[in-house]
């Protein structure tokens, strides 16, 4: 959280969060890639695509709390990834 009870991120805070954002997004590229999921290369493609298009699309956010919640939900991601499971909308909604 940012000082003073602030919902709007700071320079500070966005730079604070850009380090793990980044290492988050990276892991989640390189997680697509193991050999342990069993998705094909058109699959793996369009997967990664989408992976680009949320970072992207989030790199706007400025709400403390959504910021937050984003990287909770990128992290719970690498987790599935990791145990050889693909997220999914429906998935991510049910266990959060």
């Amino acid at each position: 959280m940012g000082k003073g009870g602030l919902i709007w991120a700071t320079a500070e805070d966005l730079a604070r969060n850009r380090s793990r954002v980044l290492s988050l997004y990276r892991r989640i590229l390189r997680s697509l890639n193991s050999p342990v999921l069993d998705i094909s290369l058109a699959g793996r493609i369009t997967k990664k695509a989408e992976a680009r298009r949320l970072f992207d699309m989030s790199a706007n956010e400025r709400s403390l709390h959504n910021i937050s919640d984003l990287i909770h939900a990128a992290e719970y991601s690498l987790s599935l990834l990791n145990q050889g499971r693909i997220p999914s909308q429906t998935q991510k909604l049910r266990e959060y």
